[in-house]
């Protein structure tokens, strides 16, 4: 299998460290507020990596962090609602969400705040190593002139860069916080005592400890977001590397979402919350959508995005009933496998457009089958969408659509046994209106020597 390494910018084959197991760390969100389009698209995309590499054989160990200790956390906390009620209403949020869409859980999914000694740990070896400095106001920064190869993941030199902060304390603009000293003007609770002072930890540093805590000091991937690609993992590359350790050995970013053509911003007013896609549509259709586009690509929302993505589940969901129904008294079994077709996509950088290209011509060709009683080859088509369903993460309604609706079922029924009627009485003009009529509201009627069967648009 091949991914694109964001670091040397090029496909590379995945070499396990380890034989048949593979270590990802991917970063999570920074619970400041509920999750949008991006955050769960960005979750997706290493569930079904972690699916992926399970399919074939591997044990995945996949660590996701929670950033609960954050400037942009205590800058939204109230009176009302302290920082780590705020953080822990988020989270929960979050997982919410993650469990409607099918998100596995990941191996570990560890807390700033609950690794303040293996942070501190990292941080002291940086100093020892020459690496970072202590300042008079209690910060610890990490020198980044001092790491001659800071920049080696955006392949930036210093004279490129930009610091995330000015201070008349810092040596560089490009040098950043391991360890921010307490303030006044921020909570007791949101700082510890520590051999630099009582503060809290930087951003950077928080995922360099937990990452090594759980996958140790070289690892297989290291995903997350686009935007996180400089200065957050650029930074944790250096500090890592910097302490003794080799790190990640691929890096894997995703694309981001924007909407309607524009970066999604809280200034722009256009985020896209999933709480409100949830509420209008279904968590299948909101993953088939999150996934449809390939996981390195700018995902433009549109309002009628979803709705697209809905009609294409329809298609499929419509070829699983009708052959489900075709097939329950038939003599042939069904059983799942993937076309090679299918596994050549999804080894080729996680493809999935074309693995669903794939999916849905096997629909098409199962279609095909049952409208010409080939139930052989519909029973093998059958057994292939459903295989692929189970990858992407998609799972079939469990009963077909007669059984899952009695109420819609007795109705079509009753209007097929109508029609039936009309043909008898050489009324060919009335049974056309009743299938034309059903056709509009997405029944399609399927007439074969066993008498006529109905499905949903597909």
């Amino acid at each position: 299998m091949q991914l694109y390494d964001s670091k040397s910018q090029e496909l590379a084959d995945l070499q396990p460290i380890r034989a048949g197991q593979v270590g990802i760390y991917v970063c999570g969100p920074t619970v400041q507020s509920e999750p949008h389009i991006g955050h769960l698209r960005s979750a997706l995309v290493y569930d079904l990596l972690s699916r992926w590499l399970t399919h074939k054989g591997l044990k995945v160990t996949l660590i996701r962090n929670i950033t609960d200790i954050d400037d942009k956390v205590l800058e939204k906390h109230t009176e009302e609602l302290s920082w780590w009620e705020l953080a822990y209403q988020n989270e929960l949020e979050f997982q919410r969400q993650f469990d409607l869409l099918g998100i596995q859980r990941p191996s570990n999914e560890p807390r700033a705040t609950g690794h303040i000694p293996e942070i501190l740990g990292l941080i002291q070896t940086l100093i020892d190593k020459d690496y970072a400095y202590r300042v008079d106001n209690g910060d610890v920064y990490f020198d980044s002139q001092a790491w001659s190869d800071y920049g080696e993941l955006t392949n930036q030199s210093l004279s490129d860069m930009e610091g995330e902060t000015s201070s008349e304390f810092k040596k560089s603009a490009t040098d950043f916080a391991l360890w921010k000293a307490a303030k006044d003007s921020e909570p007791e609770t949101a700082s510890w005592e520590s051999q630099f002072g009582r503060g809290r930890p930087g951003w950077h540093i928080e995922c360099s400890a937990m990452a090594e805590k759980y996958l140790g000091s070289n690892f297989d991937i290291h995903g997350g977001g686009l935007d996180l690609r400089f200065p957050h993992h650029e930074n944790e590359l250096a500090q890592s590397r910097a302490s003794g350790g080799e790190f990640a050995n691929l890096w894997m970013h995703n694309g981001l979402v924007t909407v309607e053509g524009s970066k999604m911003s809280k200034s722009l007013g256009n985020s896209v919350f999933g709480a409100d896609l949830l509420k209008a549509h279904s968590p299948a259709v909101l993953r088939y959508y999150l996934l449809s586009a390939h996981y390195r690509s700018v995902l433009d929302y549109q309002s009628s995005s979803l709705d697209e993505a809905s009609s294409a589940l329809e298609r499929i969901q419509g070829f699983v009933d009708r052959a489900q129904r075709k097939l329950r008294e038939s003599q042939y079994s069904i059983e799942k496998s993937l076309p090679a077709e299918f596994t050549t996509a999804m080894d080729d950088d996680l493809n999935l457009p074309q693995a669903l290209a794939v999916l849905h011509e096997t629909v098409r060709e199962g279609n095909q089958s049952l409208d010409e009683q080939r139930l052989r080859d519909c029973a093998n088509n059958l057994g292939m969408v459903l295989a692929m369903m189970e990858i992407i993460g998609i799972e079939p309604e469990t009963q077909a659509a007669g059984e899952a609706m009695p109420a819609l079922n007795a109705l079509v029924e009753q209007q097929i046994a109508l029609r039936a009627e009309a043909r008898e009485n050489k009324d060919f003009e009335m049974a056309d209106q009743i299938r034309n009529r059903l056709a509009e509201i997405g029944v399609i009627l399927s007439d074969d020597a066993d008498g006529t069967s109905w499905s949903l648009d597909g």
